[in-house]
């Protein structure tokens, strides 16, 4: 009987297990999940009860995984060691070799792409750079929050998923396509200073952040007047002429909610809370006289 331990985490950990467990239910041994305090949904809790519904041993990280032939790890964060006999599946969210690295989907967003996507591959001792073996592209529609897009991958892992485990079942051998080395590119890790609004950039590609960076995450950062904020909605207003740009100045104030100058264009901001009290709303604004940044 064939045997595989899924590495899950998110709502695409989710999608997967729920599409294998619909392919080959015999075969998932286990499933292995980690708490993430950098996103606001990890969904190690939703993992735990679809286990324990389907009667599926459910660990944690820090917890040794048994033996099996395959392992797959999707949403996963760390390194898998190489086990003898198993074979290790990584799936990405982005098309290989587009976008290798971290957070390909977040990058996807704030670089203005029309589709992103997942791929499944063969794990290598470099990241991201095995054969393929399969893709399932989706499309952006703008604007797009990140927590939409998220759900979009989701349904392209779960195709992926259960495409995998239909290939396993029949007893497949699994090979896949080299990638074109020639088309990588590499998207970088992430950390809080990633979080900064940067109001020289056109208008449109600050609100694509704002998006990108918002739900689960922890929100886009500025300062508003010294004060730090977080910025949750936002929306692109037409340009005007300004002689004297200084983009992060506040040039329209209605009904409280700001208009800012950015870079190229104005960024009209819908909600905004205080970076320690997210309960806290810094609107409606009485200060025409503001910077941010």
């Amino acid at each position: 009987m064939t045997t595989l331990t899924l590495y899950a985490m998110t709502a695409k950990g989710v999608a997967a297990f729920d599409a294998l467990w619909a392919t080959v239910p015999a075969a998932v041994r286990s499933v292995v999940a980690a708490r993430d305090p950098g996103t606001r949904d990890d969904s190690y809790e939703r993992l735990a009860a679809a286990c324990a519904r389907h009667g599926v041993p459910f660990l944690d990280r820090a917890d040794e995984a048994p033996a099996t032939e395959f392992a797959i790890a999707v949403g996963w964060r760390w390194l898998i060691p190489a086990r003898p006999g198993t074979t290790l599946v990584v799936f990405h969210d982005s098309l290989l070799p587009r976008y290798r690295g971290f957070n390909p989907l977040v990058t996807a967003l704030i670089e203005g792409d029309a589709e992103a996507g997942v791929t499944a591959l063969l794990a290598t001792s470099e990241y991201d750079r095995g054969d393929i073996l399969g893709q399932v592209a989706v499309p952006l529609p703008r604007p797009i929050r990140i927590a939409d897009a998220i759900d979009l991958v989701a349904g392209g892992c779960a195709r992926l998923a259960a495409d995998l485990g239909a290939r396993i079942a029949a007893g497949q051998r699994l090979s896949g396509v080299p990638q074109d080395e020639g088309r990588a590119s590499y998207s970088l890790w992430r950390d809080d200073a990633d979080y900064e609004m940067d109001w020289s950039v056109p208008a449109a590609r600050l609100r694509d952040f704002v998006y990108a960076v918002g739900p689960p995450y922890a929100g886009a950062a500025t300062r508003l007047n010294g004060l730090p904020v977080r910025v949750w909605d936002v929306a692109v207003e037409p340009d005007v002429v300004v002689a004297n740009r200084v983009p992060g100045k506040v040039i329209f104030l209605r009904d409280g909610r700001p208009t800012v100058v950015c870079g190229s264009g104005l960024l009209r901001i819908d909600v905004m809370t205080r970076a320690d009290d997210p309960a806290t709303s810094c609107l409606p604004l009485t200060r025409f006289r503001t910077r941010f940044g």
